[in-house]
């Protein structure tokens, strides 16, 4: 049985792979979950597959050496997917010294750790052991308005932000590691995540409830800033098709041929809402354009993303299945399956979870 140690598995995107690797593969591997559970790592994520026998979770810090070596320790891991990371760009200009800690430090230790369980005495690694560092397409920087530019595997990189600059020195420890030591690993780039799980600071959470509670629909300046959105679910699919078939020691953008402004991410979210919403449900007569409020923008915004997914669809044979009209359909559906879940998130009692379930045992 394979087993695969997954760094952030309670976050948004964590915990969607760690579903689909369970709905693809079942019984015939095993996860290991670390998670700090900060504020966006949230175990009511993987409440269906906590009693698994093939699932552990660990809370731990990815920045804990000790901690982090004491798994690979009583562990044979085969594969890392590293997904912790501190995500939120409006964070990272308030508190730009946590990214840089989390995002590259933690992959210091994350990969120190694993080349010390993996390396054999002459310098090799062990048959079969893959590290996997998810990371963004923001570190390249921003596009011009041309529809015809996109980003390239080769594209230099060039992060305005405190976020992506931690990403994007986080990459270069990887690709630092790979080219020295020949340290077994992949770097995957992706664009704009969206789907079930999402937390609601993020663009598409934030508008769905709001707009469901007759709230103000926050636009950062003119709202013309493009994002390529990509629904979790095909994301989560790339990372194991690229643990699968990807060439060691190469990057894959990861896109979802999604492209839309804000502003008309925020009008389909309205329209679909009203289109789902049934006559009858009163938060109807809240959802509304007239809610869209624009707001001063964000400093160092990026103006535009797009990402060229011809690598990866052309050496691994994965593509973006999931078009935006379906995703969003999808991903409003699960919200309203699923409205504890974001009363807890947004209340903040989604927190006293892992003290109920876990603390004492």
């Amino acid at each position: 049985m394979r087993t695969y140690l997954v760094t952030g598995g309670a976050g948004f995107i964590g915990s969607n792979y760690i579903h689909y690797m369970f709905k693809k593969y079942d019984n015939d591997i095993r996860i290991i979950n670390v998670d700090a559970l900060t504020y966006a790592g949230n175990l009511e994520n993987l409440v269906d597959i906590e009693n698994r026998d093939n699932y552990t979770f660990v809370k731990a810090d990815i920045c804990n050496k000790e901690a982090i070596s004491k798994i690979f320790a009583e562990n044979d891991i085969d594969r890392v997917v590293h997904f912790a990371a501190e995500s939120h760009v409006d964070r990272s200009i308030k508190n730009p010294e946590v990214f840089v800690q989390t995002n590259v430090l933690g992959t210091a230790v994350m990969l120190n750790c694993a080349k010390a369980a993996w390396e054999l005495p002459d310098g090799s690694f062990k048959e079969g052991k893959k590290f996997l560092h998810v990371s963004t397409d923001e570190v390249y920087g921003s596009l011009p308005d041309d529809e015809n530019a996109f980003f390239y595997e080769t594209t230099p990189y060039d992060p305005h932000s405190p976020y992506s600059a931690s990403k994007a020195s986080s990459d270069m420890l990887v690709k630092a590691y790979m080219d020295t030591y020949k340290f077994p690993a992949n770097i995957t780039n992706c664009s704009n995540n969206y789907g079930p799980y999402q937390f609601p600071e993020k663009l598409i959470p934030l508008i769905i409830n709001n707009a469901l509670s007759g709230k103000k629909l926050p636009v950062y300046g003119d709202g013309k800033n493009v994002r390529d959105w990509l629904f979790v679910e095909d994301h989560a699919k790339a990372i194991d098709m690229v643990q699968e078939q990807g060439r060691l020691f190469e990057t894959y953008n990861i896109g979802g041929h999604n492209e839309k402004q804000n502003i008309e991410i925020i009008n389909i979210i309205i329209e679909t809402l009203q289109e789902m919403l049934p006559d009858n449900d009163p938060r109807k007569a809240l959802v509304s354009k007239d809610l869209i409020t624009y707001v001063e923008d964000r400093k160092g915004h990026d103006r535009r993303y797009a990402i060229a997914p011809d690598k990866i669809k052309k050496e691994v044979g994965w593509f973006p299945e999931t078009m935006f009209a379906e995703g969003i359909k999808k991903t409003i559906a699960w919200f309203f399956e699923h409205e504890d879940w974001m009363k807890n998130v947004t209340s903040g009692d989604y927190q006293k979870y892992y003290n109920d379930m876990y603390e004492g045992k």
